[in-house]
C-alpha cells in the first residue's frame, strides 16, 4: 500500500514537470483575408524594435520564425505578401496549492506523526505551498502588407526557463515558435451541407 502512494505520487510529480513545459497556444485571424495569396514574408522591423526582450532573444526568436516559415514554402521577400511582427509580455505567476497532507520535518514520530517529538514523519499540514515562476507570452503577428492591416495573431503562453544554458534557451523559443505557427495559416472552413 505504501509503494502504491509512493508511486502515485511520484506519477503525479511527472506529470505536473511535464505540464509545466508546455505551451498553450490561442490565434484570431480576419475571416475575409484571403490566405491563399500570402507566398512572401518580410519582418516589420518598427514592431520588432519595440519588443522588450534583449536582442539576442529577438534574433533566436527571428531565426526559429524564419525557419518555420521556410519549412512551410514561404518565401523571405523585399516585396512581401505579408509582414511578420513580435512582441512579448512576461509576469510572475504565482501558484498556491492547499494541500493538507504531506510530509516533512518537523514534530512527531516516523511511526505515528500525532505524538510529539522530532522526526520525520507523514501527516496533516495546514501550510500551503507556494511556488512562483515566470510565465512569458510571445505574440506574433501577420500583418497583410499592402493593406497594412493585421490579419492573424498567434500567442503563446508558458513558462519560461530561467537558464544560462543558450541551447536550452534556444529549443525553448524554437517550441514557443512551432507551437504558436502550427495555427498559420488557418485552414479555411467549409461550409456543411444541411440534409
Amino acid at each position: 500500500m505504501r509503494n502504491l502512494k509512493l508511486f502515485s505520487l511520484a506519477a503525479l510529480a511527472v506529470v505536473l514537470l511535464a505540464s509545466c513545459s508546455s505551451v498553450r497556444v490561442v490565434s484570431d485571424y480576419d475571416k475575409k483575408a484571403d490566405f491563399q495569396t500570402y507566398k512572401s514574408y518580410a519582418f516589420y522591423k518598427t514592431g520588432i524594435d519595440k519588443a522588450q526582450i534583449s536582442d539576442l532573444d529577438k534574433k533566436r526568436i527571428l531565426r526559429a520564425i524564419e525557419n518555420e516559415m521556410d519549412s512551410r514554402g514561404f518565401v523571405k521577400s523585399q516585396n512581401p505578401d505579408v509582414l511578420v511582427s513580435i512582441f512579448t509580455k512576461e509576469r510572475e505567476r504565482v501558484d498556491v496549492y492547499n494541500n493538507n497532507f504531506g510530509w516533512g520535518w518537523g514534530w512527531g514520530g516516523f511511526y505515528n506523526p500525532w505524538v510529539w517529538g522530532p522526526g520525520w514523519g507523514w501527516g496533516w499540514n495546514n501550510q500551503p505551498n507556494v511556488s512562483t515562476r515566470t510565465e512569458g507570452s510571445l505574440y506574433i503577428d501577420v500583418i497583410d502588407a499592402k493593406k497594412k492591416e493585421l490579419v492573424w495573431q498567434g500567442r503563446g503562453v508558458g513558462t519560461l526557463n530561467n537558464t544560462k544554458n543558450i541551447e536550452k534557451k534556444e529549443e525553448r523559443i524554437r517550441e514557443f515558435v512551432s507551437h504558436i505557427l502550427k495555427e498559420y495559416p488557418p485552414m479555411p472552413t467549409t461550409a456543411v451541407a444541411s440534409n
